[in-house]
């Protein structure tokens, strides 16, 4: 039990990188916690948002790893909002706040519906470059709770913690996925009842995501657990996406599969490379990749230029 919050790993991340508290909005209860890691002159970078259950720190392995490659990483948690709309405005005032004028995201879960929401509310002055969707949804209406989604600010918070845990893996699995649920488990016991409520109220509020406002978006859909319903609404919704599907990972590939989700996300960055959009310092870019990149680029040049 507790096998990561004891690892080396966790215990390093914990000590080296700083947990910062930051309030953008009137009411100060309004708490954004984050970790920022990397270099601080990329002003693109990836920030990862995190699922009901989750906090800042259940990304840590990208943290360290993306960090050690050159990568800005900002992983944050929610303060409480109970509406979609105050949910963007919030993160909008969030990036201003830290002088980002666009990033990638890297939404888990309820964090991969708030990412297309925000890149949808902000499409007129766009603010995400880029979106990597990690056993996400597009449509609330799967999870057939958007009738009680109005009465969960009322719920005692074992209730609520009830109902999150009803969805996590059930049945067979193997020790790092079981070392990732304890994990979960632990980090969703840190949350408050207000917390809890207010992110499932936004997981089930009625509300769906109008894809002809992102389709300019480079998009990343990385499956482990989605049910085929979800999976195949993501495909018909995205179908120039990339797709990453991990036959084993359960819920939180991001802790128990993390190299495999740490090269999907690099291979996913690898496009911006060498543009202002890149989320990595260009000194840690390797010449090698600069080539690859180039010569995409020209035979994509070359195709369009055939067309």
């Amino acid at each position: 039990m507790e096998e990561i919050k004891v690892s080396p790993d966790y215990n390093w991340f914990r000590s080296t990188v700083p947990l910062k508290r930051i309030i953008v909005d009137d009411d100060d209860s309004k708490v954004w916690s984050l970790y920022d890691a990397g270099p601080k002159s990329i002003r693109c970078p990836i920030i990862f948002l995190p699922p009901v259950s989750g906090t800042a720190e259940v990304f840590f392995q990208q943290v360290l790893a993306l960090t050690g490659w050159g990568y800005r990483v900002i992983s944050l948690q929610y303060p409480v909002y109970w509406d979609l709309m105050e949910f963007c405005d919030g993160f909008r005032k969030l990036l201003d706040h830290l002088q980002l004028d666009k990033v990638h995201l890297f939404g888990a879960s309820l964090g991969g519906f708030l990412a297309q929401k925000f890149a949808e509310c902000t499409h007129m002055s766009p603010r995400v470059h880029s979106l990597i969707l990690c056993n996400s949804f597009s449509d609330t209406s799967i999870f057939n709770q958007t009738w009680t989604a109005n009465s969960f600010w009322l719920m005692p918070a074992f209730m609520l913690k009830k109902i999150v845990l009803g969805n996590f893996a059930k049945g067979p699995v193997d020790s790092k996925m079981a070392d990732a649920i304890d994990f979960m488990v632990d980090r969703l016991e840190s949350l408050n009842q207000s917390e809890l409520a207010s992110r499932l109220t936004l997981n089930c509020q009625n509300s769906y995501v109008e894809p002809h406002k992102i389709k300019d978006v480079a998009v990343t859909i990385i499956d482990s657990a989605l049910s085929l319903e979800a999976k195949e609404e993501m495909y018909k919704l995205y179908p120039n996406a990339r797709r990453a599907h991990l036959k084993t990972g359960g819920n939180f590939p991001y802790l128990c599969r993390s190299a495999e989700v740490n090269l999907y996300i690099q291979i996913h960055l690898r496009q911006f490379h060498g543009t202002r959009y890149a989320a990595i310092s260009p000194a840690m870019v390797s010449a090698e990749e600069l080539e690859v990149q180039e010569s995409h680029l020209n035979s994509n040049q070359d195709s369009d230029d055939d067309q």
